[in-house]
Protein backbone atom coordinates (compact mmCIF):
# COMPACT_ATOMS: atom_id res chain seq x y z
CA UNK A 1 0.00 0.00 0.00
CA UNK A 2 2.91 2.33 0.77
CA UNK A 3 4.18 2.38 -2.69
CA UNK A 4 0.74 2.59 -4.03
CA UNK A 5 0.44 5.69 -2.43
CA UNK A 6 3.92 6.68 -3.56
CA UNK A 7 2.85 6.00 -7.01
CA UNK A 8 -0.44 8.10 -6.74
CA UNK A 9 1.60 11.34 -5.78
CA UNK A 10 4.36 11.39 -8.37
CA UNK A 11 1.08 11.44 -10.57
CA UNK A 12 -0.14 14.44 -8.28
CA UNK A 13 3.01 16.60 -8.14
CA UNK A 14 3.31 16.05 -12.37
CA UNK A 15 -0.21 17.47 -12.39
CA UNK A 16 0.30 19.94 -9.35
CA UNK A 17 -2.43 18.85 -7.69
CA UNK A 18 -2.31 19.44 -3.42
CA UNK A 19 -4.54 16.80 -2.23
CA UNK A 20 -6.71 14.19 -4.12
CA UNK A 21 -9.76 12.76 -2.96
CA UNK A 22 -10.85 8.88 -3.68
CA UNK A 23 -13.86 8.21 -3.99
CA UNK A 24 -14.27 4.78 -6.02
CA UNK A 25 -14.82 2.05 -4.27
CA UNK A 26 -12.46 0.28 -6.54
CA UNK A 27 -9.77 2.45 -6.06
CA UNK A 28 -10.49 3.34 -2.71
CA UNK A 29 -9.90 -0.72 -1.63
CA UNK A 30 -6.55 -0.14 -4.31
CA UNK A 31 -4.87 2.11 -2.13
CA UNK A 32 -6.34 1.35 1.58
CA UNK A 33 -7.46 -2.33 1.66
CA UNK A 34 -10.74 -1.12 3.07
CA UNK A 35 -13.89 -3.17 2.14
CA UNK A 36 -16.51 -1.22 3.33
CA UNK A 37 -19.29 0.52 1.70
CA UNK A 38 -19.04 4.05 2.94
CA UNK A 39 -15.91 5.72 3.31
CA UNK A 40 -13.67 8.11 1.39
CA UNK A 41 -9.71 8.94 1.44
CA UNK A 42 -8.30 12.40 1.66
CA UNK A 43 -4.54 12.17 0.24
CA UNK A 44 -1.67 15.31 0.35
CA UNK A 45 1.77 15.03 -0.81
CA UNK A 46 2.64 14.67 2.79
CA UNK A 47 -0.16 12.91 4.74
CA UNK A 48 -3.26 10.49 4.43
CA UNK A 49 -6.57 10.63 5.67
CA UNK A 50 -9.43 8.01 5.69
CA UNK A 51 -13.22 9.12 6.47
CA UNK A 52 -15.99 6.96 7.52
CA UNK A 53 -18.50 6.61 10.04
CA UNK A 54 -19.37 4.59 12.86
CA UNK A 55 -20.74 1.72 11.43
CA UNK A 56 -17.17 1.12 9.79
CA UNK A 57 -14.93 2.58 12.17
CA UNK A 58 -13.97 -0.96 13.83
CA UNK A 59 -13.49 -2.33 10.27
CA UNK A 60 -11.37 0.75 8.98
CA UNK A 61 -9.05 0.73 11.79
CA UNK A 62 -8.29 -3.49 11.27
CA UNK A 63 -7.92 -2.67 7.33
CA UNK A 64 -6.39 0.63 6.86
CA UNK A 65 -2.89 1.14 7.22
CA UNK A 66 -0.58 3.93 7.26
CA UNK A 67 -3.36 6.67 7.34
CA UNK A 68 -5.02 8.91 9.85
CA UNK A 69 -8.97 7.62 10.64
CA UNK A 70 -11.38 9.87 10.81
CA UNK A 71 -14.81 9.09 12.29
CA UNK A 72 -17.33 12.15 10.77
CA UNK A 73 -19.72 13.40 13.18
CA UNK A 74 -21.90 15.56 10.18
CA UNK A 75 -21.28 15.06 6.40
CA UNK A 76 -17.86 13.84 5.39
CA UNK A 77 -17.83 17.39 3.32
CA UNK A 78 -17.32 18.78 6.99
CA UNK A 79 -14.21 17.17 7.51
CA UNK A 80 -12.92 17.34 3.77
CA UNK A 81 -12.76 21.47 4.35
CA UNK A 82 -11.64 21.52 7.92
CA UNK A 83 -8.85 19.27 6.15
CA UNK A 84 -8.40 21.32 3.28
CA UNK A 85 -7.84 24.36 5.72
CA UNK A 86 -5.50 22.51 8.37
CA UNK A 87 -3.67 21.33 5.62
CA UNK A 88 -3.53 24.28 3.18
CA UNK A 89 -4.83 22.46 0.59
CA UNK A 90 -5.70 25.01 -2.57
CA UNK A 91 -6.38 22.69 -5.52
CA UNK A 92 -8.13 19.38 -4.84
CA UNK A 93 -8.30 16.58 -7.52
CA UNK A 94 -11.40 14.39 -7.35
CA UNK A 95 -12.71 11.80 -9.89
CA UNK A 96 -15.00 13.22 -11.74
CA UNK A 97 -15.97 9.75 -13.59
CA UNK A 98 -17.47 8.72 -10.00
CA UNK A 99 -19.06 12.16 -8.66
CA UNK A 100 -22.21 13.07 -9.27
CA UNK A 101 -23.03 16.82 -10.83
CA UNK A 102 -25.33 17.26 -7.47
CA UNK A 103 -22.59 16.12 -5.65
CA UNK A 104 -19.79 18.85 -7.67
CA UNK A 105 -22.30 20.76 -7.28
CA UNK A 106 -22.19 21.18 -3.33
CA UNK A 107 -18.60 20.62 -3.29
CA UNK A 108 -18.00 23.92 -5.42
CA UNK A 109 -20.09 25.89 -2.96
CA UNK A 110 -18.58 24.72 -0.14
CA UNK A 111 -15.48 24.59 -0.94
CA UNK A 112 -12.85 27.79 -1.22
CA UNK A 113 -10.54 25.87 -3.41
CA UNK A 114 -9.80 25.32 -6.84
CA UNK A 115 -11.46 21.79 -7.95
CA UNK A 116 -9.62 19.83 -10.69
CA UNK A 117 -11.26 16.71 -12.12
CA UNK A 118 -8.88 13.80 -12.28
CA UNK A 119 -10.41 10.76 -12.71
CA UNK A 120 -7.58 8.04 -14.63
CA UNK A 121 -4.92 8.43 -12.07
CA UNK A 122 -5.28 5.38 -9.83
CA UNK A 123 -6.82 3.39 -12.55
CA UNK A 124 -3.73 3.85 -14.78
CA UNK A 125 -1.65 2.16 -11.42
CA UNK A 126 -4.01 -0.14 -11.45
CA UNK A 127 -3.02 -1.47 -14.70
CA UNK A 128 0.42 -3.02 -13.53
CA UNK A 129 -0.66 -5.99 -11.30
CA UNK A 130 2.20 -6.56 -9.07
CA UNK A 131 3.30 -10.73 -8.17
CA UNK A 132 0.25 -10.40 -5.41
CA UNK A 133 -2.70 -9.41 -7.16
CA UNK A 134 -1.83 -12.02 -10.13
CA UNK A 135 -2.03 -14.98 -7.68
CA UNK A 136 -5.34 -13.30 -6.42
CA UNK A 137 -6.33 -13.10 -9.94
CA UNK A 138 -5.04 -16.74 -10.72
CA UNK A 139 -7.00 -18.19 -8.30
CA UNK A 140 -10.03 -16.46 -9.65
CA UNK A 141 -9.27 -18.29 -12.89
CA UNK A 142 -8.84 -21.77 -11.33
CA UNK A 143 -12.41 -21.37 -9.95
CA UNK A 144 -13.73 -19.98 -12.96
CA UNK A 145 -11.92 -23.40 -15.12
CA UNK A 146 -13.36 -25.10 -12.45
CA UNK A 147 -16.85 -24.01 -12.99
CA UNK A 148 -16.51 -24.54 -17.09
CA UNK A 149 -16.09 -28.44 -15.70
CA UNK A 150 -18.81 -28.44 -13.66
CA UNK A 151 -20.98 -27.13 -16.52
CA UNK A 152 -19.82 -29.91 -18.96
CA UNK A 153 -20.75 -32.69 -16.56
CA UNK A 154 -24.35 -31.53 -15.34
CA UNK A 155 -25.86 -29.79 -18.99
CA UNK A 156 -28.35 -31.44 -20.70
CA UNK A 157 -30.99 -30.58 -23.22
CA UNK A 158 -34.17 -29.24 -21.55
CA UNK A 159 -32.56 -27.06 -18.96
CA UNK A 160 -32.94 -23.31 -19.48
CA UNK A 161 -29.66 -21.51 -19.68
CA UNK A 162 -30.87 -19.30 -16.50
CA UNK A 163 -30.54 -22.72 -15.01
CA UNK A 164 -27.36 -23.51 -15.87
CA UNK A 165 -26.29 -20.34 -14.78
CA UNK A 166 -27.78 -20.35 -11.34
CA UNK A 167 -25.81 -23.90 -10.77
CA UNK A 168 -22.37 -22.51 -12.20
CA UNK A 169 -22.47 -19.34 -10.14
CA UNK A 170 -23.66 -21.06 -7.18
CA UNK A 171 -20.74 -23.73 -7.79
CA UNK A 172 -17.97 -20.81 -8.17
CA UNK A 173 -19.26 -19.74 -4.90
CA UNK A 174 -19.29 -23.01 -3.23
CA UNK A 175 -15.32 -22.79 -4.07
CA UNK A 176 -14.24 -19.66 -2.21
CA UNK A 177 -15.70 -16.82 -4.70
CA UNK A 178 -17.61 -14.01 -3.39
CA UNK A 179 -19.51 -13.01 -6.59
CA UNK A 180 -19.72 -13.10 -10.65
CA UNK A 181 -17.62 -11.07 -12.11
CA UNK A 182 -21.07 -10.14 -14.25
CA UNK A 183 -24.09 -11.62 -14.87
CA UNK A 184 -23.52 -14.93 -16.67
CA UNK A 185 -23.53 -15.35 -20.12
CA UNK A 186 -25.59 -18.84 -21.45
CA UNK A 187 -25.92 -18.35 -24.79
CA UNK A 188 -27.07 -21.55 -26.86
CA UNK A 189 -28.80 -21.79 -30.33
CA UNK A 190 -29.01 -19.04 -32.45
CA UNK A 191 -28.87 -16.75 -29.38
CA UNK A 192 -25.35 -17.61 -29.61
CA UNK A 193 -24.62 -15.30 -32.42
CA UNK A 194 -26.11 -12.43 -29.21
CA UNK A 195 -22.21 -11.73 -27.95
CA UNK A 196 -23.80 -10.14 -24.47
CA UNK A 197 -26.54 -12.71 -24.33
CA UNK A 198 -27.34 -12.89 -20.85
CA UNK A 199 -28.91 -16.12 -20.21
CA UNK A 200 -32.30 -16.50 -20.76
CA UNK A 201 -36.05 -18.47 -20.11
CA UNK A 202 -34.80 -20.42 -23.74
CA UNK A 203 -34.11 -24.29 -23.25
CA UNK A 204 -31.13 -26.03 -24.62
CA UNK A 205 -31.86 -28.43 -27.17
CA UNK A 206 -30.16 -31.15 -29.13
CA UNK A 207 -27.61 -29.61 -31.67
CA UNK A 208 -27.05 -26.09 -29.51
CA UNK A 209 -24.03 -24.44 -30.03
CA UNK A 210 -23.63 -23.10 -26.56
CA UNK A 211 -21.25 -19.86 -25.72
CA UNK A 212 -20.70 -19.96 -22.15
CA UNK A 213 -19.19 -16.44 -20.92
CA UNK A 214 -18.23 -15.87 -17.00
CA UNK A 215 -15.98 -15.05 -14.41
CA UNK A 216 -15.71 -14.84 -10.45
CA UNK A 217 -14.65 -12.27 -7.28
CA UNK A 218 -11.99 -13.62 -5.27
CA UNK A 219 -10.70 -11.43 -2.68
CA UNK A 220 -11.72 -8.51 -4.95
CA UNK A 221 -10.28 -9.53 -7.96
CA UNK A 222 -12.09 -10.77 -11.36
CA UNK A 223 -11.68 -13.62 -13.61
CA UNK A 224 -13.16 -13.53 -17.20
CA UNK A 225 -13.53 -16.67 -19.30
CA UNK A 226 -15.22 -18.11 -22.69
CA UNK A 227 -16.02 -20.93 -23.56
CA UNK A 228 -18.23 -22.30 -26.82
CA UNK A 229 -19.18 -25.77 -26.95
CA UNK A 230 -21.91 -27.87 -28.53
CA UNK A 231 -24.41 -30.69 -27.70
CA UNK A 232 -25.08 -32.97 -30.24
CA UNK A 233 -23.50 -31.94 -33.49
CA UNK A 234 -23.45 -28.50 -34.65
CA UNK A 235 -23.62 -27.56 -38.28
CA UNK A 236 -20.90 -27.75 -40.25
CA UNK A 237 -20.91 -23.65 -40.63
CA UNK A 238 -20.39 -23.28 -36.92
CA UNK A 239 -18.06 -26.18 -36.85
CA UNK A 240 -15.87 -24.00 -39.58
CA UNK A 241 -16.45 -20.73 -37.44
CA UNK A 242 -15.19 -22.39 -34.55
CA UNK A 243 -11.92 -23.25 -36.03
CA UNK A 244 -11.34 -19.83 -36.90
CA UNK A 245 -11.83 -18.25 -34.11
CA UNK A 246 -9.67 -20.69 -32.09
CA UNK A 247 -7.07 -19.73 -34.46
CA UNK A 248 -7.61 -16.12 -34.36
CA UNK A 249 -7.54 -16.25 -30.49
CA UNK A 250 -3.76 -18.19 -30.67
CA UNK A 251 -2.84 -15.61 -32.89
CA UNK A 252 -2.53 -12.96 -29.97
CA UNK A 253 -1.15 -15.28 -27.66
CA UNK A 254 1.70 -15.65 -30.15
CA UNK A 255 2.39 -11.86 -30.33
CA UNK A 256 1.38 -10.56 -26.90
CA UNK A 257 4.18 -9.16 -24.84
CA UNK A 258 5.39 -6.39 -23.53
CA UNK A 259 5.76 -3.00 -25.85
CA UNK A 260 3.19 -4.23 -28.38
CA UNK A 261 0.26 -1.95 -28.24
CA UNK A 262 -3.38 -2.76 -28.27
CA UNK A 263 -4.14 -2.03 -31.72
CA UNK A 264 -1.64 -4.28 -33.05
CA UNK A 265 -2.74 -7.26 -30.80
CA UNK A 266 -6.62 -6.47 -32.09
CA UNK A 267 -5.03 -6.51 -35.67
CA UNK A 268 -3.63 -9.92 -35.08
CA UNK A 269 -6.99 -11.69 -34.47
CA UNK A 270 -9.24 -9.14 -36.54
CA UNK A 271 -6.92 -9.21 -39.78
CA UNK A 272 -7.31 -13.33 -39.26
CA UNK A 273 -10.66 -13.24 -38.94
CA UNK A 274 -11.21 -10.88 -42.51
CA UNK A 275 -9.19 -12.97 -44.57
CA UNK A 276 -11.16 -15.70 -43.78
CA UNK A 277 -14.38 -14.01 -44.68
CA UNK A 278 -15.99 -13.11 -41.30
CA UNK A 279 -14.54 -9.32 -40.91
CA UNK A 280 -18.01 -7.98 -40.63
CA UNK A 281 -19.13 -10.93 -37.96
CA UNK A 282 -16.59 -9.71 -35.30
CA UNK A 283 -17.74 -6.16 -34.10
CA UNK A 284 -16.23 -5.90 -30.76
CA UNK A 285 -12.86 -5.35 -29.57
CA UNK A 286 -10.08 -8.42 -28.93
CA UNK A 287 -9.83 -7.55 -25.58
CA UNK A 288 -9.46 -5.90 -22.38
CA UNK A 289 -7.84 -5.04 -19.26
CA UNK A 290 -9.31 -7.08 -15.96
CA UNK A 291 -8.43 -6.89 -12.52
CA UNK A 292 -10.87 -5.24 -9.40
CA UNK A 293 -12.94 -4.62 -11.81
CA UNK A 294 -14.18 -6.20 -15.22
CA UNK A 295 -13.38 -3.59 -17.01
CA UNK A 296 -10.40 -1.73 -17.04
CA UNK A 297 -7.07 -0.98 -19.11
CA UNK A 298 -5.05 -1.95 -21.24
CA UNK A 299 -7.93 -2.11 -24.09
CA UNK A 300 -6.93 -4.55 -26.69
CA UNK A 301 -8.41 -2.40 -29.50
CA UNK A 302 -8.07 -0.76 -32.70
CA UNK A 303 -8.23 2.57 -30.63
CA UNK A 304 -4.96 2.00 -28.42
CA UNK A 305 -1.76 2.83 -29.79
CA UNK A 306 -0.10 2.42 -26.56
CA UNK A 307 2.53 -0.31 -25.94
CA UNK A 308 1.54 -2.85 -23.15
CA UNK A 309 3.31 -3.27 -20.04
CA UNK A 310 4.58 -6.08 -17.74
CA UNK A 311 1.81 -7.41 -15.22
CA UNK A 312 -1.14 -5.71 -17.66
CA UNK A 313 -3.58 -8.62 -17.61
CA UNK A 314 -5.40 -8.98 -20.87
CA UNK A 315 -8.40 -11.04 -21.81
CA UNK A 316 -8.30 -12.96 -25.53
CA UNK A 317 -11.68 -12.84 -27.26
CA UNK A 318 -12.29 -12.92 -30.56
CA UNK A 319 -15.31 -14.10 -31.96
CA UNK A 320 -17.52 -14.51 -35.03
CA UNK A 321 -21.56 -13.85 -34.77
CA UNK A 322 -24.27 -15.18 -37.60
CA UNK A 323 -27.59 -13.52 -36.87
CA UNK A 324 -30.19 -16.92 -37.27
CA UNK A 325 -27.69 -19.53 -37.25
CA UNK A 326 -25.36 -18.90 -34.26
CA UNK A 327 -21.78 -17.43 -33.32
CA UNK A 328 -18.46 -18.45 -31.33
CA UNK A 329 -16.45 -16.37 -28.80
CA UNK A 330 -13.44 -17.69 -27.06
CA UNK A 331 -11.40 -16.52 -24.51
CA UNK A 332 -8.51 -16.60 -21.84
CA UNK A 333 -6.86 -14.09 -19.26
CA UNK A 334 -3.41 -13.31 -20.24
CA UNK A 335 -0.38 -11.69 -17.97
CA UNK A 336 1.70 -10.03 -20.03
CA UNK A 337 5.40 -10.56 -19.57
CA UNK A 338 8.60 -8.67 -20.85
CA UNK A 339 8.84 -11.75 -23.51
CA UNK A 340 5.61 -13.39 -24.08
CA UNK A 341 2.59 -14.17 -21.52
CA UNK A 342 1.01 -16.45 -19.73
CA UNK A 343 -2.25 -18.08 -19.90
CA UNK A 344 -4.58 -17.62 -16.50
CA UNK A 345 -7.32 -19.61 -17.92
CA UNK A 346 -6.33 -23.78 -18.58
CA UNK A 347 -10.16 -24.88 -19.70
CA UNK A 348 -10.04 -26.97 -22.87
CA UNK A 349 -10.21 -24.82 -26.39
CA UNK A 350 -10.85 -27.50 -29.11
CA UNK A 351 -14.80 -28.14 -30.15
CA UNK A 352 -16.29 -29.88 -27.62
CA UNK A 353 -19.31 -32.15 -28.16
CA UNK A 354 -21.50 -33.53 -25.68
Amino acid sequence: MIKRMENLRRLMKKEVIDAYLVTSPANLRYLTNFTGTAGLAFITLERAFFITDFRYIEQANEQVQGMTIIQHQGDTIGEIIRLMESEGISVLGFEDAFMTYAEYSVFEEAIDAELAPASGFIEKLREQKDPGEIAIIEKACAIADEGFEHVLKMIRPGMTEIEVANQLDFFMRSLGASGTSFDTIVASGVRSALPHGVASSKKIEHGDLITLDFGCVYQGYVSDITRTFAIGEPEQQLKDIYQIVLEAQQKVIEVAQAGVTGAQLDAAARDFITEAGYGEAFGHSTGHGIGMEIHEGPNVSQSNGEPLEVGNIITDEPGIYLAGLGGVRIEDDLVILAEGNRILTHSPKELIIL
